[in-house]
């Protein structure tokens, strides 16, 4: 299924707080803009703004109050990095991530254990079969991830 263009950060943001004002969270935003600023631009040289391009980069980092703890850095290079009470999905692309919270906030995302090879795995499903799935890292659920466990 094709989610909704994103084509910019600021519009993956103003998605991100319909999505939280859908299910009365708080937002926090931190905006970095340059390519000075933006984590992924390590060699630009200090106080250049634009790319070799000319275009002007722009990162967020969005906090979701509530429980489960969510957060979202959105990236230039149109994906983010969702983390959900600790587990850690690289590589969403910025179109999915409002589909993404409404099925974490909307109760679809589910914790499944494994014998072999041994763990629990987050998964959570988006409209038109599409998954997204990390292990849990850590030696034990939090109470969120634990009541979402299925057997």
């Amino acid at each position: 299924m094709t989610h909704p263009s994103l084509p910019t950060t600021e519009s993956a943001v103003v998605a991100i707080r319909a999505v939280a004002a859908e299910y009365r969270l708080t937002v926090s935003v931190t905006d970095d803009i340059g390519a000075d600023q933006t984590s992924r631009r390590t060699s630009a040289a200090l106080f250049t703004v634009l790319d070799p391009d000319g275009s002007l980069p722009h990162e967020a980092f969005v906090e979701l109050g509530g429980s489960p703890a969510v957060s979202v850095r959105i990236f230039p290079e149109d994906d983010a990095t969702i983390t959900v009470d600790g587990v850690v999905f690289e590589d969403v692309p910025r179109d999915s991530v409002p589909a993404f919270l409404r099925s974490v906030h909307g109760g679809l995302a589910f914790v499944k254990g494994r014998l072999f090879p041994p763990g629990y795995w987050l998964s959570v499903p988006l409209p038109g079969d599409e998954t997204y799935r990390e292990m849990v890292v850590g030696p034990a659920l939090t109470p969120w991830l634990s009541g979402r466990v299925r057997s």
